[in-house]
């Protein structure tokens, strides 16, 4: 429990910092937002700062810091360290200077950031990319939450030959195309408080448990190869780096994250509430990874037979979480692993208001994504979205390829596996671009002392994509020391020619120094 309450220390301390450092290099000052200068009741709304930080939290916290966090914990107690320390000088970061600069630069969607700071080539790049990864976001995430109320919540069986899970998937399907059409006053800022409330429940819930009864943890300084888990060998054999960080993925750093905060950056009344919206809310979502990842080991700790989760490795040599069911041990999914988390520490009855919360998580996600999606197309090709016949023909092209992806995916037996691969990747490369950035932003403003900021977690995690897709089976698979070797040069590549790009100048600054 000692490390999980350092992490926890390293997260606020660090956080309150950290935030307090961004401010002092950004100067948010009391000129006119967006949200005023550009309102139009629909994407440029002012709305109150604890409902702009609401929403953001919630579009950035799908599934990912629940799962990712489930999974990347079986690597060990250095997990409840590296999660803190990544989120803090990178997540936040990341998310802080990408909604700021958005804001300041009159709420431009990322890829009209990236444009701006970058160049047309690396625009259209990115252009394609984001396009491409919010579209999966999309799918997933109607995927994941219909699925888990199909199989957990109704009780059906989740086939693709039932005709309950099409028609759950066409209520989600429904809600995205509203949200993502229609103002985003009336639609998601009336029912986010809600969703809030219960995504709040379940972590605190989680946590006053392991607190209070004392949940058995495994400290960093201890032995890690304990009679319920061998996590010592699994940190050996699991290359740490780079799979941990892109497992763990939104607890630590997401690039899905910018387009989100690039939304709330419409609507925020002033750039001094950017450290709330912006940087506090990624330091909360990395709280509720900690949290699963704790409860999850808590829970391998207890072991099936007391109620808790048993590791087990299957025929196919990959680690399976197993429950107690009737007496024998019965393999479950990561995303079964909550459920078992929820029942443990909140009771049947809060175990059942966490699940719901659980399966509503990745839906405002989802349906942010999409919005977003539409709104970039329409910057990036300037189209016109001033009235709902203009917002209907961008969404329901995209609508449509979202349905082709998801039917592919539910039926092929692994279309899901491979678009959730892929969907974890991109999400981690899709960061390097608002870093990048970021740090030219910051070089062009006569603030290049500060550009190590965003420059160190953008050639960190280019290291990191670089080196996992160098060695994928779905990439290029090679051995690890190449991937290794290529993963440190494209790095340093990304560095250099960042650096290059601010000093190289040419445009005019979004913030001239006074």
């Amino acid at each position: 429990m000692a490390t999980f309450m350092i992490g926890l220390v390293i997260l606020i301390v660090g956080g309150f910092l950290m935030g307090k450092l961004c401010d002092h290099v950004f100067q948010p000052d009391d000129r006119e937002t967006p949200a005023y200068s550009k309102q139009d009741g629909v994407d440029y709304v002012p709305m109150p700062t604890w409902k702009n930080a609401l929403i953001n939290l919630l579009n950035i916290a799908g599934t990912g810091p629940i799962l990712g966090p489930i999974q990347g914990i079986l690597f060990g107690p250095i997990a409840l360290l590296t999660i803190p320390i990544g989120n803090v000088i990178g997540g936040a970061v990341h998310d802080y200077f990408a909604g700021m600069i958005c804001t300041r630069d009159g709420g431009a969607q990322m890829p009209e950031m990236v444009r701006k700071y970058t160049s047309k080539t690396v625009f259209w790049i990115y252009d394609v990319f984001v396009c491409l990864l919010l579209l999966l976001v999309g799918t997933v995430f109607i995927y994941t939450p219909g699925d888990i109320a199909a199989t957990q919540v109704f009780g059906f069986s989740g086939a693709p030959t039932e005709v309950s899970t099409w028609v759950i998937y066409a209520v989600i399907f429904a809600y995205y195309l509203i949200a993502t059409v229609f103002p985003i006053d009336k639609i998601i800022g009336r029912v986010y408080p809600i969703f809030g409330a219960i995504l709040v429940f379940s972590a605190l819930g989680v946590f006053g448990a392991m607190v209070i009864f004392h949940y058995p943890l495994v400290d960093v300084w201890g032995s890690w190869a304990t009679q319920s888990f061998d996590y010592a060998a699994y940190f050996k054999a699991g290359h740490f780096i780079p799979i941990f960080f892109v497992t763990v993925a939104c607890g630590i750093l997401s690039g899905f994250h910018s387009s989100q905060t690039a939304l709330v950056a419409r609507t925020i009344k002033s750039e001094k509430e950017g450290r709330m919206t912006f940087y506090n809310m990624m330091v909360v979502e990395g709280f509720i990874a900690m949290v699963w990842a704790a409860g999850t080991m808590a829970l391998i700790q207890f072991t099936a037979e007391h109620g808790g989760i048993t590791m087990q490795l299957s025929d196919k040599g990959v680690w399976q979480y197993m429950i107690q069911k009737g007496g024998e041990l019965v393999a479950i999914s990561p995303t079964s692993v909550v459920g078992v988390v929820c029942r443990y520490a909140l009771g049947p009855i809060g175990g059942a208001v966490a699940l719901i919360g659980i399966i509503i998580l990745p839906i405002t996600s989802g349906d942010t994504a999409l919005r977003a999606l539409r709104l970039t197309i329409a910057d990036t090709f300037h189209f016109k979205q001033d009235n709902n016949a203009r917002r209907l023909s961008l969404a329901v092209p995209i609508f449509v390829i979202v349905g082709a992806i998801l039917v592919w995916a539910k039926i092929d037996p692994k279309g899901f596996n491979i678009l959730w691969r892929y969907f974890a990747w991109s999400n981690q490369t899709m960061a390097l671009f608002p870093l990048a950035a970021a740090t030219i932003y910051l070089i062009i403003n006569k603030r290049g002392k500060w550009a190590w900021m965003t420059l160190i977690p953008g050639a960190f995690y280019t290291f990191i994509c670089a080196c996992y897709i160098l060695n994928a089976k779905l990439g290029f698979g090679l051995s690890w020391n190449i991937a290794y070797i290529g993963g440190a040069v494209i790095a340093a590549l990304y560095a250099v020619l960042t650096i290059w790009r601010g000093k190289k100048g040419g445009f005019t600054p979004a913030d001239p120094v006074k």
